[in-house]
Parts: C-alpha cells; structure tokens; sequence
C-alpha cells in the first residue's frame, strides 16, 4: 500500500499518492544541492545515492553517514488506556519499559496471526500514559486504521506528526562525529544505551529527540526534530564529516545486518516466527493481542504437519547476483527435494559476495544441499545457509 500520509506540506489526506507528485521531506533541497539522485521510494522522493552507493555503503560500516527518514510516520499516543491499548495491540508488551526513553521492537499482527508492520515504541513519560510509535511509511494507511481500530473502548488520543523530520546518524564513530556537531549533546549521548531515546528539548528545543536506534547494524542514533530545523541539522553534520548515504547503501547494510525490510521479507501472510521476529513475540503469560490465537496455531499445526519455515541467511561465493524473487532448491532432484523463496537479495559491499534473506522449510540442517537457480534455465549453484546476521558493527559474523 502506497504511503499517503500528510507531507510537511499538509497535502490533502483524500489524494492517493498515486496521481499525485510524490511528497518530499523537508531535506528534499539538502539531498538536491548534494547531488543526490532522486527516485520514488514509498510515495516520498528520496536519494537512492548522491554519487556512490558503495562509497556510502563503506561510510556507515567504517565511519559515520546519515539517512533522511523523515518519511517514516510518528505517532504519538496519549492517555489512561495507553499501556493497555498497546499491550492488546502489539505482539510484543510494552510492560518490558520500565524507564522513560526505552524502546521496544514490536510486530503488529492481524487476526490471521500475519504482520501488518513492524514498528518501534518508546515510553514517553512515567506514568505510561503517553508513548510514541515509529512506523514504516508505506504501510501508513493500514497502521494507522488498525491503531484506530483497536483503539475503540480505550481512552487515548493518537496524534501523528507530519511536521516532524527525523535523520539517522549510523557508524562507528557517528555518535563521536555527532557530539563534535553537538557539544551540548554530549553527556546526553553518552549516557544513551542502545533502544533507548532522551527528550533534548530542555538542551536543544521544543520537539528535538535522540535514541540510540538505526537500521544498520551499526552503533548509531536516530533524530527527530522538526521539519523546519532539518536542513541546517543536516548541513551541521555534513560539515562534521557525517556523509549523506540514501536508499541504496541503507539497502544493503540492513540486508548485511539481516534486518526485515516490509513488504518484502515480511507481509499480513507471514507470521512473525517465519520471518526471525519469535524473538520480539510475548507469550509468557496469557495477554489477548491482536493474531495472538492464531499465530499460536497456526505455528503448532506447521510444526506437526512439517510445513513450518523459517528465516535464513544465504551466501553466494561464486559469480552472480541472488534477488527477491528467485526459488531456493534443497535436495534438488531426491525424493527429499523442498523449496523456499529469497526475500531480499543484493551484492555485499562488505563481503564482496552476494548474499540473501530467505525463507526456507524449517527441516532444513546443515547435511541439506541448498541451491539457487540463479538464471531460471535448471543451472543450480550451491549457496552457504547462514544465522543471521552476515555482519555486524563492521565485523563478519560467520567462519569463512
């Protein structure tokens, strides 16, 4: 679904993106005089590069670059009900944030048990009253009538804030690059443990906000601010040795990192335990969320009929390139031959291979022969089944 959420702008809500322009952030006049290459990501013009997509791929893995996010959706909550709206809403509880700032990574399923999208949430104040939700932008429309939806007898108000910017600062050294920028930040970010954010408005202004997050599999942070602060935050950190990366380097550092991207390796018909989300899943007592009885049978049915999947790493170390899309072949030509499906494939800037996301039968182990046809004419290559992640904070995280 097309993202047609209100640009800074305040475009009409009734217009679909799809005869109309798409919107812009406001960096749009940043990305255009640093030569980036503008393309339509999600109804929002965005840089797929601004010159060399390896060169910002190298940035984050070895230094610090930045990415405009500021398509993604925040939506802030508030209310008595708050905490109980979203403990029936997300797979995951929000009773784990016990201190304002923290953050929690949550699926938000259907009543099939499928992922209608993932999403961050963090505890905005003690008293569990207000929080904040981060959402993906192509999925807007559905997010915000399913938080409606399930928000009928609860008392809260959602309010979402198209006039907020957000930029992710991602590298080894980006929070140093950053408190450079920023010395007033600086015990602020010191003090910031990974999934969690500070309010900066007592140090910065009204609407400024940092959590040490990304999409990268890097050390990092993720800043709000408003709109209208965004092209000079921008220009600070370029000048700080920050470099500007887009679409195509965030691409294959979250696919390196094994981090989901919605839409593609994960959809409303995958279920979180077949997409490597079982790990954000609550089930420890008995709360009612959103798929939660679904999502239970179903996982125990495909495990006694054997059909359960899972998700896997896929490494190519010959010539060639693995993309969404193509079939993955185990056993091919046996008795026991099964297939599974890539999700995400790329070449790796990092380990000068190709790699790729898949989902493949949870049968499969080690003594399975997993093959790709990588042209679609019966000529199968083998390829390396690997734990996610292939890397992480630079470092490969597999034996060669």
């Amino acid at each position: 679904m097309t993202d047609t959420q209100a640009s800074h702008s305040q475009d009409n809500h009734s217009q679909s993106t799809e005869t109309q322009a798409p919107q812009r952030t406001p960096l749009y006049q940043s990305h255009v005089d640093s030569n980036g290459k503008l393309v339509d990501f999600s109804g929002w013009e965005l840089p797929i590069h601004y010159g060399s997509q390896i060169e910002e791929h190298d940035a984050v893995r070895t230094d610090a670059g930045m990415f405009d996010v500021s398509h993604m959706v925040v939506a802030d909550i508030k209310g008595a009900d708050a905490k109980a709206w979203l403990q029936k809403l997300l797979a995951n509880d929000v009773d784990k944030l016990k201190n304002v700032g923290k953050a929690l990574y949550s699926g938000m399923l259907n009543e099939q048990g499928g992922v209608i999208d993932d999403l961050i949430v963090y505890l905005m104040n003690a008293e569990t009253t207000e929080y904040r939700i981060v959402s993906n932008a192509a999925t807007r429309d559905k997010d915000m009538a399913q938080f409606h939806k399930v928000a009928e007898g609860f008392d809260i108000t959602i309010t979402e804030r198209p006039e907020l910017a957000m930029i992710a600062v991602q590298g080894p050294n980006a929070v140093e690059k950053l408190a450079q920028a920023k010395p007033s930040w600086a015990d602020t970010l010191a003090g910031l443990k990974p999934f969690v954010g500070a309010d900066l408005t007592d140090i910065e202004g009204t609407d400024w906000f940092v959590a040490r997050t990304g999409y990268t599999g890097e050390d990092g942070v993720e800043v709000i601010m408003n709109g209208d602060d965004a092209p000079a935050f921008f220009e600070l950190l370029k000048a700080n040795g920050i470099k500007p990366a887009g679409l195509g380097a965030r691409d294959t550092l979250r696919m390196e990192a094994g981090m989901n991207l919605y839409g593609h390796d994960m959809d409303e018909t995958i279920s979180p335990y077949e997409c490597n989300m079982g790990w954000t899943l609550a089930l420890k007592d008995d709360r009612d969320f959103v798929g939660r009885t679904a999502m239970v049978s179903k996982r125990k049915q495909s495990k006694d009929d054997s059909t359960a999947m899972k998700q896997v790493g896929l490494l190519l170390t010959t010539r060639g390139v693995l993309r969404e899309g193509m079939t993955v072949t185990i056993n091919q030509g046996t008795d026991n031959e099964q297939t599974g499906i890539i999700t995400s494939g790329t070449f790796s800037p990092s380990l000068k291979n190709s790699i790729a996301i898949a989902r493949i039968p949870a049968s499969v182990s080690d003594d399975d022969n997993v093959q790709v046809d990588l042209r679609g004419k019966g000529k199968f290559v083998d390829v390396r089944v690997l734990k996610l992640p292939f890397v992480r904070n630079g470092k490969q995280q597999f034996d060669s």
